[in-house]
């Protein structure tokens, strides 16, 4: 019955000379805050983002040096895992990144709120599977 209803809409719809595709590309329809930086500082910025999907888990960040030199990195995990625990897994491989490159300031942002709220302890952990992700954030934040 469906398949007949798609093909009712598309007899009584067909495309002619006049027809014009929908422009659905809608500009930063997904930010909601912008923050300005000043660039004045020797901060380092680091970008993160995990992905899980059927094909696997990947991970990637991209460290931003003072001098606007940037060090992406990426990997593929080898276990399945959460995508919260993804982006601490990718959050971790960033801040090590930084630590290696000795930087001594880190900004760090992700698109995860959850991860980026309980590290800066504005909301608790209570998955117990997260508790040493959060844990290590923390003492990997101690080093800047």
């Amino acid at each position: 019955m469906k398949a007949q209803a798609l093909a009712d809409h598309l007899a009584e719809n067909t495309v002619d000379d006049e027809y014009q595709p929908l422009n659905t590309y809608f500009p930063n329809e997904e930010v909601n805050s912008v923050e300005a930086i000043s660039k004045d500082t020797n901060a380092w910025e680091m970008f993160f983002d995990g992905a899980v999907n059927t094909k696997g888990v990947g991970i990637g960040a991209i460290l931003i040096s003072p001098t606007g030199q940037h060090y992406p990195a990426t990997t593929r995990l080898r276990f399945f895992c959460t995508n919260n625990t993804t982006e601490y897994e990718t959050c971790i491989m960033g801040m090590n990144m930084a630590i290696d490159q000795d930087a001594e300031e880190l900004l760090i942002m992700g698109d995860s709120d959850l991860i980026i709220q309980q590290a800066q302890g504005e909301w608790e952990t209570r998955d117990v599977k997260l508790i040493p992700y959060r844990q290590h954030v923390e003492d990997l934040g101690k080093r800047f």
